[in-house]
This record gives C-alpha cells, sequence and structure tokens, in this order.
C-alpha cells in the first residue's frame, strides 16, 4: 500500500517507531528525525524534499512518502502524488483548515485520490475538534466522516472515544505510547451520546453505500449493524472518494498514531484497486519514475512506483522515451538509508541505481514490444478503432505511449531569477555539474546561461527556494556560490507593429557573404512565425527551401528571448516574413545571425512595455485584523477581488498583486496580524505597468535602485 503524509513528520516519525523501524523517536526540534535528513530541513525545522520509507503494519507492507508543506516547494507534493493510492491529510488541531492545505488538498483532488484527515495536537487546550470539523465542510468542501472522538480526563490528558467499537482508548506515556488499552464505557452520558454519533455514522454511510443500506432496512436498527459492516462500507465510500475519515491525536505526545495506521490498512485502496489502465500490461512490468535524488556514493538513484510486474536486479528496462537502461542496483527506501534488494514487487517502491537518461514522468517496462502490446491492448479494450498503432513506425507509436502514460509533472513558470557565481574559475565546471543534479533533482529548478552578461542564472519558484539552493550547493557539493540579487521574471511586449529589411555582406574566412531580409514584428500570441501571403512576395518565399526556412525562423525567435529593456522573454509578438534574398555560398550561421539581429533592430526602434509577474493570493485573517492588511494592500498597488466571511471570527480576501510588491510579505502579514493570518499565493499571469512604476522596476534590474 502506498500513501503520502502531507504536513507532518512527527507523524511520519512515530509510524516507523511503532512499526519497528527506528529504535528511538525522532523530533523536529532536535533536527533527528528520519525523513528530514537535509542539513537545510533540520536546521530550519521544515520538510523541503520529500522522503520515502517502508515498513510493515500488521501483517501489510506500506510505502508512505513524506511532503513538504511550504508554497516554495509544492512541485514535491505534485511528484509524490502521481505515486500514491492514497492521502493522509494533518490538521493542526488548534488552527484547523490553514491556506496551504486548502492547496494540497486541490492538488489530491487533480489526481483522484481517497484521503484521511488526522488531527493533530489534540491535546492542547486551545485545541478544536468541531471546529476542524466544520473546516472541511466549509473550506474544502468534503464530507468527513468522524471515527473518533476526543476525551480528555480531570488532568486534561488526552484519550480518544472510538465511534465504531464504542471504546475508550488510553495511551501509557512511560513506554512512549507502545501500549494503550481500551475500556468499554459504562452506562452513563458519554456512552449515549457516543452512541448517538455511532447511529448518526450509519445514517451517513448507510445514504452513500447500498449495501449497508440493505442491512439497515432489513434489520429495522441501527443497533444491529456489526462493526464489521460499517468498516467495509466506510471502506467502500473513501475509496470512491464519497467521504472523508477523520481520526485524532497528537502526535507529539504518542497518541493515536497506532490507530491511525490501523485505518491505513482498513480505508484506504490497495494497489491492485486503483491503476487499472495499466492492466493492460498483464504480467510485464511497468513502473513510474516520480523522483530522482542524488545520493554522494551511489550517484543518481531513481524512485519507481511499480505498478505491474517484477524489478530485478541486472534488469534491462525500456522508458516510455525509448531509452534503454539497465538497473545495476535495487534499494528498499528509508529515507536516506538504503538497503539492498534482489526484486521489488508490484505496489511497492524501488529505488533504481544505474538510470543514466531516465526522468521524471517516465513509464519504465521491460521491453519495447511490451509497450507496444500494452499499446495494443488499451486501445482494444476502449474500443478505439479509430486510432491503429503502425508497427512500422516505432515514433508514431511511442508518441501515442507518452501521451497516454507519462505523469511528468506540469512545471509553473519561474518568479524569480539571479545569477550564480563560483568563487573560483576553477569551480565553475563543479558548479554547473552539481547544478545539473540539483535540476534534475527538483524540476522546478531552471538554470540558463545569459550570452550577453556571461552568467549562469537561476529561476525559483520563492525566495525560501533560491536559499536553500545556495546552502545545498555548500553543504552537499562544498562550493560556496554567490547568488546576485532576487530579480522579478520580467516580460516585454512590443508597443506597435514595425517593419524593416536588413542587408549585411561579408567575407569570411575567404567566402563572401550576403544576405537581405525584410521581417515585421506584429501583436499577435497565436504563433510566433508566419510567412507573407501577399502576391508580390509569395513567389520569392515559395522558392526558399524548407532547410533555410527553419534557420531563418530559428535566428529570428532567438531573439525574441532577450527584450531591450530589461533582457526579459518577448511575449505576444509575431515575426512575419516578408522577403529574403540569400548570396550563393553563404553560411547557416550567417543566415540565422542576420535574422536575429534585424529582429533585435525592430524590438529597439519600435519599443517595447513592461509586463510584470502578477501573483493570486488568499489571505485568511481574523475579522478586526482586516483594516490593516487592506491598508497595506493598497500600498502595494494590489486589486481586491472580492472580501469573503469565514466563520463567525474570520474573512477571506482575494487579491491580485504584482510580485514586485511582495518580497518578504508572508514575514510583514505576520507583523500585521500579529500571527493570526495566513495566506496562499501562486502566479496568476502578467499586466502591463505604467510608467513611473516601468521606470522604476528598469532601475531596479540595472541594479541602481
Amino acid at each position: 500500500m502506498q500513501f503520502a503524509v502531507i504536513g507532518k513528520t512527527t507523524t511520519t516519525e512515530r509510524m516507523l517507531f511503532y512499526a519497528g523501524k527506528t529504535r528511538a523517536l525522532g523530533e523536529v526540534h532536535r533536527g533527528n528525525t528520519v525523513t528530514d535528513y537535509l542539513t537545510q530541513e533540520r536546521e530550519r525545522g521544515i520538510t523541503i524534499c520529500s522522503s520515502a520509507v517502508t515498513f510493515a503494519w500488521n501483517g501489510k507492507r506500506i510505502n508512505l512518502l513524506d511532503t513538504p508543506g511550504h508554497i516554495d516547494f509544492t512541485m514535491e507534493v505534485e511528484q509524490s502524488l502521481h505515486a500514491v493510492d492514497g492521502v493522509i491529510v494533518v490538521l493542526d488541531g488548534t488552527a484547523g483548515v490553514e491556506a496551504q492545505t486548502v492547496t494540497v488538498w486541490t492538488q489530491a483532488d487533480k489526481h483522484n485520490l481517497p484521503r484521511l484527515v488526522f488531527v493533530n495536537k489534540m491535546d492542547r487546550p486551545d485545541a478544536n475538534f468541531d471546529k476542524c470539523v466544520d473546516d472541511l465542510k466549509s473550506k474544502l468542501d468534503a464530507l468527513p466522516v468522524c471515527t473518533q472522538y476526543p476525551a480528555k480526563n480531570d488532568q486534561g490528558q488526552l484519550g480518544i472515544y472510538d465511534v465504531i467499537t464504542l471504546e475508550q482508548l488510553s495511551w501509557q506515556q512511560k513506554d512512549f505510547g507502545r501500549l494503550y488499552s481500551k475500556s468499554k464505557l459504562k452506562p452513563c452520558d458519554a456512552l449515549r451520546g457516543l452512541q448517538e454519533k455511532r447511529n448518526e455514522l450509519i445514517d451517513q454511510l448507510s445514504g452513500l453505500d447500498d449495501e449497508l443500506a440493505e442491512v439497515v432496512i432489513s434489520t429495522e436498527s441501527f443497533d444491529q449493524v456489526s462493526n464489521e459492516l460499517i468498516g467495509q462500507a466506510l471502506r467502500r465510500a473513501t475509496c470512491q472518494k464519497k467521504v472523508v475519515p477523520v481520526l485524532l491525536g497528537s502526535a507529539y505526545k504518542n497518541i493515536g498514531i497506532q490507530r491511525l495506521m490501523d485505518a491505513v490498512n482498513d480505508y484506504l485502496p490497495t494497489p491492485e484497486e486503483r491503476n487499472q489502465i495499466y492492466d493492460c500490461f498483464g504480467n510485464d512490468l511497468a513502473g513510474r519514475v516520480f523522483k530522482i535524488v542524488h545520493d554522494k556514493q551511489r550517484g543518481a538513484l531513481t524512485l519507481v512506483r511499480l505498478i505491474r510486474g517484477e524489478i530485478k536486479r541486472g534488469m534491462r528496462l525500456t522508458s516510455s522515451s525509448g531509452q534503454a537502461e539497465v538497473v545495476s542496483k535495487i534499494y528498499e527506501p528509508l529515507a536516506d538509508e538504503y538497503r539492498e534488494v534482489s526484486s521489488v514487487q508490484a505496489g511497492d517502491v524501488a529505488i533504481c541505481a544505474g538510470l543514466r537518461s531516465t526522468v521524471t514522468g517516465d513509464l519504465l517496462t521491460s521491453s519495447h514490444s511490451s509497450l507496444k502490446n500494452a499499446q495494443k491492448r488499451l486501445l482494444k479494450s476502449r474500443g478505439d478503432t479509430k486510432q491503429k498503432i503502425n508497427d512500422d513506425d516505432d515514433s508514431e507509436e511511442l508518441d501515442v505511449c507518452q501521451e497516454m502514460f507519462s505523469i511528468e509533472p506540469q512545471i509553473p513558470d519561474a518568479v524569480y531569477f539571479c545569477s550564480i557565481e563560483p568563487p573560483s574559475i576553477s569551480s565553475q565546471t563543479a558548479m554547473e555539474n552539481a547544478l545539473k543534479q540539483l535540476q534534475r533533482e527538483d524540476p522546478s529548478l531552471r538554470v540558463s546561461y545569459d550570452a550577453v552578461t556571461g552568467q549562469t542564472v537561476l529561476g525559483g519558484m520563492g525566495e525560501l527556494h533560491m536559499d536553500i539552493i545556495k546552502s545545498r550547493m555548500l553543504s552537499e557539493y562544498k562550493i560556496d556560490v554567490d547568488l546576485g540579487p532576487l530579480q522579478i521574471a520580467y516580460k516585454e511586449t512590443i508597443e506597435s507593429p514595425a517593419k524593416y529589411t536588413l542587408s549585411l555582406e561579408k567575407e569570411i574566412a575567404g567566402t563572401k557573404q550576403n544576405m537581405s531580409i525584410t521581417l515585421e514584428l506584429i501583436n499577435d500570441h497565436t504563433e510566433l512565425f508566419s510567412l507573407d501571403k501577399s502576391p508580390e512576395n509569395l513567389q520569392n518565399l515559395n522558392a526558399l527551401r524548407p532547410r533555410i526556412l527553419q534557420v531563418v525562423r530559428k535566428g529570428a525567435i532567438s531573439a525574441l528571448e532577450r527584450g531591450p529593456r530589461v533582457g526579459g522573454q518577448v511575449v505576444d509578438t509575431q515575426i512575419r516574413l516578408h522577403n529574403v534574398l540569400i548570396g550563393r555560398g553563404t553560411a547557416d550561421s550567417f543566415i540565422m545571425s542576420t535574422a536575429a539581429q534585424c529582429v533585435q533592430k525592430l524590438l529597439s526602434t519600435s519599443g517595447t512595455r513592461l509586463l510584470e509577474p502578477i501573483m493570486a493570493m488568499q489571505i485568511v485573517a481574523p475579522n478586526e485584523r482586516i483594516s490593516g492588511i487592506m491598508a497595506d494592500l493598497s500600498r502595494r498597488r494590489a486589486l481586491i477581488k472580492d472580501v469573503l466571511p469565514k466563520g463567525d471570527k474570520n474573512k477571506l480576501i482575494f487579491v491580485n498583486a504584482p510580485l514586485a510588491e511582495l518580497s518578504g510579505y508572508s514575514s510583514v502579514l505576520r507583523t500585521i496580524s500579529s500571527g493570526t493570518a495566513s495566506m496562499t499565493m501562486q502566479p496568476c499571469g502578467f499586466s502591463e505597468m505604467n510608467s513611473i512604476d516601468e521606470s522604476l522596476a528598469i532601475r531596479r534590474a540595472q541594479g541602481l535602485e
């Protein structure tokens, strides 16, 4: 069974301890947890990279992925959700559904994953279980089914009422919560209240599950419904995403974790119950690559979720992109520790060494013919008679397979850029190799080379993301790189259409090179490059060989990568070719360069406007803090879209604001609201700037502000 825990490393540590995988309890504040093994994770007390662990519980094998909660590392969650069958969402019992919870819940919805909710920190005096359940209904539009309720004694110690079995569960703290006792409730108000909640649970489930409804109708009583029937109905409803079972406890105080692990076995689906699309592989191997990590001793390690078949050491694999690979070694995951195994079965996670070309999103199969046969069976089972596979056209076939089977995530555009410099020229190659490894591990990291400035440029998802990259370069690769100031990823667009003819003639290495080209820039986002179809130019353009036309196109489009204002990409602009005359013997490089120079001349003469990235924010804050937050947003050129009530005491603000005005905003928001407000932020496009803001942005980009 494969599932992800979103939001709490402490809960994961308890699971490993009670399953016998670790001998001591790891604590986030002590920096000794198993799954947060990076130096930066232990220093900051946050999860940065998702990590995989495998353990057994009550006769079932469980693969667990501990994923980050911070917005800058959303890509880690996205990659992990491709490889799991279910999700545990950990809520803070004192805060309920927070802003980032909404983000990861939406991601789980997109992947159609069943989930459990674990309400943590219920030992604290200010914890409110009912509020958390109400938040699930109002903020996430979920249908929560509470299988447990808190039971605190006179000393404030937390116990748990089990709604299904009508038992009280108590944990012993002297042995770190390894043992817990069950006791039947004696007739009292608590038992009567729990029986009412059990009847409500049965009533709720019987409206969703036909088998349970038949039993209730035939017995004409809720009391005659057995615990096993309730559990089976709850499992079916959970797997069908109709309900979300809610459990509670305190990971730090070692309460409720064993019952959470039982719920994983009882309510979340097994691998055989999901991924039916891969039945077309039969007993052949099918595995999905969802993450790549780099180990100092072992090199690149590929994490593969095995869906069908078995993977063995020394096995030859074929990826959906057509690459042939050989698995040199296979490991069982335990965060950054690895135990070598000879084979891994379907449903489990294999860490494979020796895969050089495989990337995140690839589908791995045993052979090319296996992939082809699976594709045929899938098309046949779906009754798709229109699309036939041509046995002779391997490239077309692989494209179809990639389209149907690839899980390559959509990587959002970078919102911040900065230059990166090695401490010395001798470290340049080492820095480039380290960046390649980090980029393969983290697809949201963009690395490019600026030919104008001669600098290597990084693109990332946020300030923390860039800071972590710099820190990892030092701690893991021993390279003390210098990061330039963070730059906003502005884009540019032309102000008005422009047309220009450029003629060049040079002698290079004794060969005369000459070319004349007429290009026009127009405001159009439908396509980048087009041909003038007018009668006076059509004959000239039709006479061009396709290869020469491609060279002209490539050179012209390359010039749009860097605009004249701040070097931003030029968008919403189309290049139209009117006429071109090329002398005999003119080299392709000269043709490409001339086309690029013509576009650059057009951009500089016609002029461009800056487009700045806009962020869509959702801010949740108490009613009494709203006026201060709104006043601060107005100073940041923000556009308030809507303000809605969130419960009795909070409001939800929908706002669009320029990224340039949001540097360090999360800290400012905490200060304004005294730590009571929370926010999520994601890119939502680009917007034009007025002349004053544009000139200020240019001065900032040039380092003058």
